[in-house]
């Protein structure tokens, strides 16, 4: 029988840390939000009401639609951040590349969660009356903004293919894969035209900063990252 050298055992110390920090990092955000939701009852009681009346009354779904929809788009937004900056120097420095390479996947699996959660929430919503068909059909909600409702479901179908990408590159090939991924460009812009055009929330100067916010950052880096890819093919061609 071999014994396991030093660093099998440190790569298998690693591979284990890399499975259970998540799930213990979750656990823990778990029951710090359990406390902090217990101590608000206590201290705040009109506040837990009114929760309660959000998370249990006849508007609990909206709500989860419309909570959904902002964090999908905003893990929409930060995956695409981290693909942008994943060849950066600071990226690479801290908190390293493949940290960045892993959480821009889990980024972008969780929006596509977060995404259908968006969809079937509607399901059970009684003020638009959705059924399957308007809401996972493009362009067939009738009922309340049809196109750019549509823009938004064209989104969801197309986070699909680049959610999935991740879990099949070593079969398609580098190039394949990076080209799945230019989809995301394409992804944002629809899903933030869906957000501005049919979003209830629209209206609020918060929501209209968040969506200033997040399209120009994304504007800012494309436009950095085009710059030092230039750069990087001016320096091999010398």
């Amino acid at each position: 029988m071999t014994t396991p050298s030093p660093r099998d055992t440190d790569s298998n110390i690693t591979t284990v840390v890399g499975v259970a920090a998540p799930v213990l990092i979750s656990l823990l955000a778990l029951v710090l939000m359990l406390g902090s939701a217990l101590v608000m009852a206590v201290v705040f009681p009109d506040v837990g009401t009114s929760l309660n009346t959000a998370l249990l009354g006849q508007k609990s779904f909206w709500y989860l639609t419309r909570a959904s929809a902002f964090v999908s788009y905003g893990l929409l937004w930060w995956s695409m951040v981290l693909g942008l900056t994943i060849t950066n120097r600071m990226a690479r420095a801290w908190p390293g590349g493949p940290t960045v390479s892993d959480i821009h996947e889990y980024a972008s699996v969780l929006g596509l969660v977060f995404a259908t959660i968006h969809a079937l929430s509607l399901l059970g919503d009684q003020f638009f009356g959705f059924g399957l068909v308007q809401i996972f059909l493009p362009f067939a909600s009738t009922d309340y903004e049809p196109f750019w409702v549509g823009l938004g479901q064209l989104a969801f179908y197309l986070m699909i293919p680049v959610a999935l990408s991740f879990y099949v590159r070593r079969w398609i090939g580098w190039q394949i894969w990076r080209t799945i991924h230019y989809l995301s460009f394409g992804i944002f812009a629809l899903a933030l035209a869906h957000g501005i055009w049919s979003g209830s929330d629209s209206g609020s100067m918060w929501v209209r900063l968040f969506y200033a916010a997040s399209g120009l950052s994304l504007v800012a880096l494309t436009i950095y990252r085009i710059q030092v890819s230039r750069n990087l093919t001016g320096n091999v061609a010398a």
